[in-house]
């Protein structure tokens, strides 16, 4: 007998036709025909069950099954003889009688029996299943609750950011055009800086997108190369804009070996055949090269020292020996569009083949147009895809002299866009070229003039980053994965930042979108002046300079402007008389890239700020707003600034000048010793970083004040010793941030009253050598991240609270960071401060860190 058989129905169909019968014709069989009839009938559903389920049953159950079976098999024999026999034969029907019993007893001793074990092992397994299923959506819904609350919290929570930064990183690891075609270009650079010892100025060639940076890069992380240099490679970034001085001081404080050089610092006139003392061989690479009068006063000729070049052009009088940027061959074309187009480096089989050649072929065999087309393409239906070849092959094909062309063939997929993102990918041409764009300014930025929350706007970044149309990354000063937003950075390539430029500029000057100054200038463009009789209908006003006087300002309007953004590198500066005539103004950024700090002038435009929402100083002293009251200012960011002249009690009571604030950062503000005790009075205040201030030393004793505060960060304070007591009292508190706080001893012992606590990062904090008791009472905290040798000091409270997770962190011993801490300090009294930290950091052993859970 088979199993199957009886599965498919067939022996309980078979005998239930012939019990029918036996009741109907013989006597003596028909009450346990009848009973029988009754069990098969209750039988048929889980027989039809089991059969279409296609599970496969446990052995024992099998085993159980198939003695049924068996003796369902013996009842068809049975039931033949039954309806065969004569009904005068007596005797045998009697015989047969009692064998039906016998039947019916043992189907019934089943049913009672195995039947009910089965049903009840089937309940027990079917609510195991729905709990764990209710667990696995639980966790899903907490990971997403994770991934919104690590865009704000922390971006190393593995939120989407997070993910999106790894991915380029992975990406610039060897997975992206580097390993596309790039094998040939780079064993040639490499041979001529090398092989040739007359050669001190290698050029890298090519037109915009060919992947000149790439190489560039590729051959910084070549291992023969590092260990040529002994890994002495200076990688500068120079573009249309430079700031040719600051470029000066950082090759020469680099070949000299003193890479904390003042910026202040006067080179001297390079001297032709100098002799570094060292004679430590070093490569600086400078890339973005745009003119020739530039490049002169970078380079110099000095023995062991040579320079890399990168540049859309060739500069034959002081480069030697260079090599042009080929376009990719037809085959690592098709790998690197297949890439960004599919995730692989070949045409699937599900894809129409003839049409991706096609529209690969209107790409031109250039990496920045395969990556940018080809990521716009991915998921796309196959109409889509024609769609894009018949509009790409509207124009002309891209050639090496036509970047005009790529601009328009890439400006199709950019079209394409949902109009949001296109939106917010136009917004980025509104940053100066070859910087770096903290994530904090850009989402701020978007939130304010899209009308858009913040979880869409980080959404937005991570997809503009899947196309291709911009790079995430983290700065070198980040410390931890639980650092601020700030400490993301947003980078475009500069032929995508054209190509925003170019689709911006499209309507006339007055009537534009955007208003940008494409680099930077000595005053205001000609343009904006033969036209600054007619209102300006810009939503986003940009303006890149020098020093600016009051005389160099002009009346212009702005009746729509929701951003300003001003780029300036001077020590100096008079804020544009205009801003009075911003009614609409919501978000305004001030950003000095010269190398001293700036003093504002005419702060008095402050006062006129009434929809200002969003503000960020950089590389400033900063104002003293006495008297200003900024009512709808909801985001105050202050960064590289100079603030204790500006906070002082007497002069300014923070409460009254932000009556609203709800986020307040100070980030690598070095003369910040202590908070004046009137930011206890902001009531609105929810999330508070004191990050990078190397010389606070107490927090206000009221600080519990703020009842609304949902996240303080305190990282790498390192002067900071205590926590005031009333920080207990805080109690919507979700998130603590005390890592590298290097002489913090320990917690408020209260902390037990912050019935929201849900994580405390506290990396780097050895001197924290117990947890209060009252730690017991957190009720929400799910986490904690901290160092091996403290994470003893949790035992007993994870004994406790077996729920919480202790995440240790691993140290890695790399110190690379020191160059750029000693970078950041001015003056020779910051230089002292920056030794002692120096010190401290040092006997630490740590910046980087990779957590591991």
């Amino acid at each position: 007998m088979a199993l199957n058989d009886f599965f498919a129905g067939e022996i309980a169909t078979e005998l239930l036709k012939m019990l029918i019968n036996i009741s109907r014709k013989s006597l003596l069989c028909r009450t346990s025909a009848d009973q029988l009839i009754t069990y098969i009938h209750d039988l048929l559903p889980t027989i039809q069950e089991i059969k279409y389920s296609g599970v496969e049953l446990p052995p024992l159950r099998q085993a159980q099954l198939d003695r049924l079976s068996e003796t369902l098999r013996s009842g068809v024999e049975l039931s033949h003889k039954v309806l065969s026999s004569s009904r005068w034969n007596v005797y045998k029907n009697l015989q047969l009688a009692k064998k039906m019993e016998k039947l019916e007893k043992t189907v019934s001793r089943f049913l009672l029996g195995p039947m009910q074990a089965h049903i009840m092992a089937d309940v027990a397994h079917t609510r195991f299943e729905v709990a764990e299923r209710f667990d696995r959506v639980e966790n899903s819904c907490r990971k997403l609750e994770q991934y919104f609350g690590a865009m704000k919290i922390g971006v190393g929570g593995g939120g989407w950011v997070e993910e999106a930064v790894r991915s380029m990183e992975e990406d610039s690891g060897g997975d992206d055009e580097g390993s596309f075609g790039n094998c040939f270009g780079k064993n040639k650079v490499k041979g001529i800086v090398l092989g040739r010892d007359d050669v001190w100025v290698v050029g890298i060639s090519g037109i915009g997108g060919s992947g000149k940076t790439t190489l560039a890069k590729e051959l910084c992380r070549d291992h023969q190369l590092r260990c040529y240099f002994k890994e002495r490679i200076l990688f500068l970034t120079v573009s249309q804009s430079p700031n040719v001085e600051q470029l000066k001081t950082k090759i020469w404080g680099y070949i000299m070996g003193n890479e904390g050089l003042n910026p202040n610092y006067v080179v001297p006139q390079w001297i032709p055949q100098f002799e570094c003392p060292s004679e430590t061989k070093t490569l600086i690479v400078l890339d973005d090269v745009w003119s020739l009068s530039v490049l002169e006063q970078l380079v110099c000729r000095i023995r062991g020292c040579k320079f890399l070049v990168v540049s859309r052009f060739k500069f034959p009088s002081i480069s030697s020996a260079s090599y042009e940027v080929e376009l990719l061959s037809d085959e690592d074309a098709l790998s690197l569009f297949c890439y960004h187009a599919f995730g692989q480096k070949s045409i699937p089989l599900a894809a129409n083949e003839n049409l991706v050649k096609q529209v690969l072929t209107e790409c031109g065999r250039l990496p920045l147009a395969l990556k940018v087309i080809g990521a716009s393409m991915r998921n796309q239906s196959e109409m889509y895809w024609l769609s894009v070849k018949n509009r790409l092959s509207q124009g002309q094909s891209i050639g090496e002299a036509h970047e005009v062309n790529l601009i328009e063939r890439m400006a199709i997929s950019i079209n394409y866009l949902p109009e949001k993102i296109k939106e917010c990918f136009l917004d980025l041409c509104s940053f100066p070229e070859d910087k770096k764009i903290p994530l904090d300014v850009l989402i701020n930025m978007w939130v304010e003039i899209h009308d858009i929350p913040e979880t869409e706007a980080f959404a937005i970044v991570v997809e503009l980053t899947n196309k291709n149309l911009l790079t995430l990354m983290k700065e070198a000063r980040a410390g931890g994965m639980y650092s601020s937003c700030f400490e993301i950075l947003v980078t475009q390539h500069d032929v995508l930042r054209d190509l925003a430029l170019n689709l911006s500029n499209r309507a006339s000057i007055n009537e534009r979108q955007r208003l940008v100054m494409p680099k930077r200038e000595n005053g205001l463009p000609k343009e904006w002046l033969r036209n600054m009789h007619r209102p300006f209908q810009a939503q986003i006003v940009s303006i890149h300079t020098g020093e600016m006087k009051e005389k160099d300002w002009c009346n212009l309007e702005f009746p729509k402007a929701e951003v300003l953004i001003i780029n300036f590198a001077s020590s100096e500066y008079y804020l544009p008389p205009f801003i009075d005539r911003m009614p609409n103004l919501r978000a305004l950024i001030i950003i000095n890239y010269s190398a001293t700090y700036a003093c504002l002038n005419n702060v008095s435009v402050f006062k006129n700020l009434s929809n200002i929402r969003s503000l960020w100083l950089e590389k400033l002293f900063t104002p003293k707003l006495s008297g200003t009251v900024l009512e709808t200012l909801g985001k105050l960011f202050v960064v590289l600034c100079k603030v204790n002249n500006s906070l002082e009690e007497n002069e300014a009571n923070l409460a009254q000048v932000f009556p609203n604030l709800s986020e307040l950062t100070f980030d690598h503000c070095d003369d910040l010793t202590h908070l004046p005790s009137s930011i206890c009075g902001m009531k609105s205040l929810q999330n508070l970083s004191l990050t990078n201030c190397h010389n606070l030393t107490q927090l206000p004793a009221e600080l519990g004040k703020l009842r609304f505060l949902e996240i303080i960060r305190l990282y790498a304070c390192p002067n900071l010793k205590t926590l005031p007591h009333s920080m207990c009292d805080m109690i919507r508190l979700k998130y603590i941030d005390i890592s590298q706080c290097v002489n913090l001893t320990c917690f408020p012992e209260e902390i037990g009253k912050l019935a929201s606590l849900e994580k405390i990062d506290m990396r780097e904090c050895t001197m924290i050598r117990d947890v209060p008791k009252s730690a017991l009472s957190l009720q929400s905290l799910r986490l904690v991240i901290c160092d091996e040798e403290v994470s003893g000091i949790w035992k007993d409270f994870v004994k406790a609270k077996p729920n919480v997770h202790i995440q240790v962190s691993e140290q890695c011993f790399d110190l690379d960071w020191l160059k750029e801490a000693t970078r950041s300090f001015r003056n020779p009294v910051d230089k002292v401060s920056a030794d002692c930290y120096n010190n401290t950091k040092e006997r630490k052993k740590r910046i980087r860190r990779r957590v591991v859970l």
